[in-house]
């Protein structure tokens, strides 16, 4: 199940919950130097040299019980008691003819609560100037865990491993450069979350998406499943210049199989799209768009930027959103006409399942010259009420999906990678997308179709990545839905 997002006090209250309850603390700091000797080996070879920086608390302690689990790696600890006495340790290692090949960073953890002195932030940017990954232990060293910014100073780690749940200044994008790819380790022999705490159960607002949370999903096919049973999704999508979004989205969709795809496009990007598509069938649009009579769900907004997308067509699209009776992706060109729409003749108010996939300057466009949204979780909601309540998916790092009501809560998305920072992506997110939501045996609970759709597209990045550095959105394209779940 998803992790609530914590604050440091919450984390506080946890761990004594969990203490008064007859969990012991040493076995919980075994369970964690488990997953932290793990995280080391997947970051580095037998052989290596690693360098320890623990500090005084239970986050030194947390890396010194990883340490007997590592044996095969030349380990070099550092107790960061002394600010000067570590960094002169830390600018020896760094000078030898071995470098190490990971500093693994346990020095100062969530109940940080002071600015740091001259000597912990001339430490901290030593480690920052080294270029060497820094793995992270529950938080990035010198960074307050509620606001995500530094007290005067803090680490740059390439991989942050949370221990129980993510801290909420761990996902504020200022914190964002400090934190590098964050990971949560929950397993970790805690009690069960009490619902009794400030900030339990499902109010607590944020939530972490967790693989575990996709079990079963997407549903098992009936052996007497024919095309029909899965939808008819139509895209319209590609224009003069744009055509291969088109292209790419109709590659996504086919990651989920729907039952038939109809893409629609433009009639100068109709022979670049027809000829490089084999399931889907491809028409051009001339005067109107007549929608099949049993269309499932419709996507539009691919690379409709051309100057030959006539303004009927973007009239027709507003059209179709209020009043289509079936799911509805508005993305990319789409969201822009919307925004149009909703600043003139205000909010969107439709009982169909609508979804837009903003970035977050699309999104600032959508919510338009009202009050600036403070952060991330706002500007989602902000941009859900201003076309009248839909599902949003706010696109970036740590992606974040959310239902239409306030009350919702707001999912964080853990996949992905930067390599996701090309043109084209979102074009492949969109299709997968909207090839889930065209299925009726997925929309018996949206909001995970949309959180799946999200996360695998972030897990087809991550396998890529982690095979080659030279992969493109075609790659991207051919293998979404085919990672292992």
């Amino acid at each position: 199940m998803p992790v609530p997002v914590l604050t440091a006090g919450q984390m506080l209250a946890w761990e004594n919950a969990s203490w008064a309850g007859g969990a012991r603390e040493k076995d919980v700091i075994a369970r964690v130097g488990e997953r932290v000797a793990s995280k080391i080996r997947a970051m580095s070879r037998a052989g290596d040299r690693v360098v320890m920086l623990a500090g005084r608390g239970h986050n030194g302690d947390d890396i010194r019980a990883a340490a007997p689990l590592v044996a095969d790696r030349d380990l070099t600890p550092i107790n960061a008691f002394n600010p000067a006495h570590a960094l002169s340790d830390l600018a020896a290692q760094l000078a030898s003819p071995r470098r190490p090949v990971l500093i693994v960073d346990g020095v100062f953890g969530t109940g940080l609560d002071r600015d740091l002195s001259p000597e912990w932030i001339q430490l901290f940017a030593a480690v920052n100037a080294s270029d060497v990954p820094v793995l992270a232990v529950d938080i990035p060293s010198g960074l307050d865990a509620d606001t995500g910014r530094p007290r005067g100073g803090a680490v740059r780690a390439t991989v942050t491993l949370t221990i129980g749940a993510p801290k909420q200044g761990l996902l504020r994008e200022g914190a964002w450069e400090h934190v590098g790819r964050l990971e949560v380790a929950t397993d970790i022999g805690l009690s069960a979350w009490p619902e009794a705490l400030p900030g339990a159960g499902p109010g607590s607002g944020t939530m972490w998406t967790m693989p575990e949370d996709f079990a079963g999903f997407p549903p098992t096919r009936s052996v007497v499943s024919h095309k029909g049973s899965f939808g008819h999704l139509v895209i319209i999508a590609g224009s003069s210049g744009h055509h291969g979004s088109a292209v790419l989205a109709a590659r996504g969709a086919g990651g989920t199989r729907p039952g038939l795809v109809t893409v629609v496009t433009s009639p100068d990007a109709y022979v670049p799209v027809a000829s490089q598509m084999c399931a889907p069938m491809v028409k051009a649009w001339s005067g109107s768009v007549a929608l099949p009579e049993k269309i499932s769900a419709l996507l539009v907004g691919p690379g409709l930027a051309g100057a030959d997308v006539p303004a009927w067509l973007r009239a027709q699209v507003v059209a179709w959103w209020r009043d289509l009776p079936v799911p509805m992706v508005a993305d990319a060109s789409a969201l822009d006409w919307l925004a149009e729409d909703v600043r003139r003749n205000g909010p969107v108010l439709t009982g169909a399942l609508r979804v837009i996939t903003p970035h977050p300057g699309e999104a600032k466009r959508i919510i338009g010259d009202g009050p600036a949204a403070a952060g991330r979780p706002e500007v989602l909601r902000a941009a859900a009420a201003a076309v009248g309540g839909c599902h949003v998916v706010l696109k970036g790092h740590q992606t974040l999906v959310a239902g239409p009501a306030l009350e919702d809560l707001v999912f964080v998305n853990p996949s992905g990678n930067p390599g996701l920072a090309q043109g084209g992506s979102g074009d492949v997110l969109a299709g997968f997308l909207a090839g889930l939501l065209a299925q009726p045996p997925c929309l018996r609970d949206p909001l995970l179709a949309i959180r799946y759709a999200v996360w695998q597209h972030g897990r087809a990045a991550d396998a890529l990545e982690a095979v080659r550095q030279n992969w493109t959105s075609e790659d991207l394209a051919a293998v979404v839905g085919e990672t292992p779940r």
